[in-house]
């Protein structure tokens, strides 16, 4: 890691080794998906309060653990999304509140801290619920654009091929998709949809394909592999996301490496990750007909796939895993510079 240190505290899952090497990082593991918060506090208390980390950052991942209560520090905020009235849309009422209340304390128990939000439109969010624009900086995520690349010796698919990639959940709307696929088909475009990823949501995915009469053009694989979801990406006439709201959408930047245009939903997050009519097009959000419009020029349009492709792939190399990588270093160390934590030369920060 460049001479750094990292030490990563995550969640684990039945049977996860409690302690793992990933990448140079040292990775302990305790608690689960619903468990994580209140385990991360006893374990870090009882396993991690006297060790000399240089700063800590705690990456926001569904509920905010309140590490400035009980971390000293400098501490920073890494920040995706927040679910905000989107947890309604996918979680049981109590779980959905849950998740709501615990994010409307942000703007007192982070007050001051450094921010680091994933795109503009998370930044946003954060000012819109009282957090201050300047501890806020922004750092796109990033992609690797030697892995996620073109290669002319993938050929597309036959026969016009649509791809979503990623989680199978209610709130991603895939049902939209659904929708446009069996329209282009009225209107005498039968194209073919994969899609790639698992969640509880795919059941219903299924009966929707059925009762919108295309489950025959529909294709579910599951859970896929880097290098399959790679193959995909670039097989794929136009890939598509219809989420209401993301952090930033990384599945756009992979496709877009690969040279495949996006057709997304102009919602925060993938407005930040798909640049309209340049990478591919972003079109209102639940208009299914506007979706199939818009994937309908993509896939009649060889000059337009390729004049997207191209601007697609120069939009990732502006988002390589290196620039933002680097570009966070430099966000940490300006914080010790500053004060909140005298670096020492003589040793690398530990994270």
């Amino acid at each position: 890691m460049d001479g750094h240190r990292v030490t990563a505290l995550v969640s684990g899952w039945p049977g996860a080794e409690p302690t793992a090497e990933l990448d140079g990082i040292q990775i302990l593991r305790t608690g689960g998906r619903h468990t994580f918060p209140l385990a991360a506090f006893k374990f870090y208390r009882r396993y991690l309060r006297r060790q000399a980390f240089d700063i800590v950052i705690e990456d926001l991942n569904k509920v905010p653990i309140y590490s400035p209560l009980w971390i000293p520090k400098p501490l920073v905020l890494l920040v995706h999304h927040l679910f905000g009235a989107t947890a309604f849309q996918e979680a049981p009422l109590p779980f959905a509140a849950a998740t709501w209340l615990l994010e409307r304390p942000l703007p007192i128990i982070y007050r001051r801290l450094p921010v680091q939000a994933v795109s503009q439109s998370t930044a946003l969010d954060l000012t819109t619920r009282g957090m201050r624009s300047e501890d806020i900086v922004v750092i796109h995520n990033g992609v690797d654009i030697v892995k996620f690349s073109p290669d002319p010796s993938e050929s597309l698919f036959e026969v016009p091929t649509a791809v979503y990639i990623g989680r199978l959940k209610r709130y991603k709307r895939i049902d939209f998709v659904l929708r446009a696929i069996a329209q282009l088909g009225t209107q005498g475009l039968p194209v073919r949809l994969i899609i790639a990823g698992r969640g509880d949501a795919e059941s219903a995915l299924r009966r929707t394909a059925v009762r919108l009469g295309i489950a025959d053009r529909v294709t579910f694989t599951g859970f896929v592999s880097e290098d399959e979801k790679v193959r995909l990406l670039r097989k794929a006439w136009v890939h598509v996301f219809t989420s209401p709201k993301e952090g930033w959408g990384i599945s756009n930047l992979e496709a877009v490496a690969c040279g495949t245009p996006t057709v997304a939903s102009d919602s925060p997050g993938l407005r930040d990750s798909v640049v309209h009519e340049r990478t591919g097009f972003l079109v209102p959000h639940g208009d299914s007909a506007a979706l199939a419009d818009r994937i309908r020029n993509v896939l009649e349009s060889p000059a337009l796939r390729e004049q997207l492709g191209q601007g697609a792939r120069r939009f990732a190399a502006e988002h390589a895993w290196d620039r933002s990588a680097h570009r966070t270093v430099a966000h940490l160390e300006s914080i010790l510079e500053r004060g909140r934590l005298p670096a020492d030369p003589l040793h690398p920060p530990n994270v």
